[in-house]
């Protein structure tokens, strides 16, 4: 839900840009937007999500801001950060032009995390609203999340719900009601697991693969199922179907003659630019040049 913005009429000089501001990438776990707004004021109430506003302005952002009781007035640069939580109202003035990045988080799947994840009862933990944070962590989160929403080609589900999870767990443990120490989990995963999580990848790559299924098939939480599985493979569950994806690819530019559009959504990816895009970064050369070669 983004900012409901209103405008002093005499605000905006004659030659002002009109707001942008659009759901930019999505699943169940997250929600991502860019906003992009010339000067002015807002309301925004998200009943049922949690949100960070992440400020990508070059130059520092005079802010006034509203929200559980508190005012917040200050310069916010590149990088601060702004947690509202669920179902708490906030009011927002800007006086520049407005760039930020703004990730929601369903309060049902940060409660889940806290218990699947943390071991801690999702009704006690919960965000607290915080104006002008900086984390290191979330501020590397959040760079690979706005790098997603500028790439033409998205790297698709199963690599937004890693970053949502990797995320929630931050935000609990940076901005908790309660302290939420990570649990340790080491040694990877036992032989048979890794065997049925690699053969359910294997049976399934045209399709969507899902962090919360790979998890499921081995009743793990999906942010301690994506940890165990790089410890035993040395990469994250996104990495290796794309590289599982790209070798079959691989395989069927060589044994056959089907046009490359056929192969990239039977191998699952988007579309032939999708295909060419990853296969460009890993072999250096096109479909089409793999092909002839």
């Amino acid at each position: 839900m983004a900012l409901e913005q209103s405008q002093p009429a005499d605000s905006l000089p004659e030659d002002s840009h009109p707001s942008e501001s659009a759901l930019v990438l999505g699943t169940e776990t997250i929600q991502i937007e860019h906003l992009r707004l010339p000067p002015g004021e807002g309301d925004f109430h998200a009943e049922a999500a949690h949100t960070l506003f992440v400020n990508l302005t070059s130059r520092p952002q005079p802010y006034l801001q509203k929200q559980d009781g508190k005012t917040h007035s200050a310069l916010y640069r590149h990088g601060d950060m702004l947690v509202t939580p669920a179902n708490t109202p906030l009011f927002v003035r800007w006086e520049g032009d407005e760039n930020c990045l703004q990730i929601q988080l369903p309060a049902s799947f940060l409660k889940r995390v806290a218990e699947e994840t943390l071991g801690k009862d999702g009704n006690r933990l919960t965000l607290l609203p915080t104006f002008q944070s900086r984390q290191q962590q979330l501020a590397a989160i959040a760079t690979l999340v706005l790098a997603e929403v500028q790439q033409r080609q998205p790297n698709g589900a199963l690599y937004l719900d890693s970053l949502a999870n990797v995320l929630a767990v931050q935000l609990l443990q940076n901005y908790g009601t309660t302290s939420a120490p990570l649990p340790s989990y080491d040694g990877g995963l036992p032989t048979y697991q890794l065997n049925q999580v690699l053969d359910y990848i294997d049976t399934g790559l045209a399709g969507d693969i899902k962090l919360a299924d790979l998890a499921g098939l081995l009743n793990m939480s999906p942010f301690h199922f994506g940890r165990m599985f790089k410890q035993s493979m040395g990469i994250s569950p996104h990495q290796y179907v794309i590289q599982q994806r790209l070798e079959r690819a691989q395989h069927l530019l060589k044994q056959s003659d089907r046009a490359i559009i056929d192969i990239a959504l039977d191998c699952g990816f988007s579309s032939h630019s999708h295909l060419t895009k990853k296969f460009r970064q890993i072999t250096g050369m096109t479909p089409k040049a793999f092909r002839s070669s």
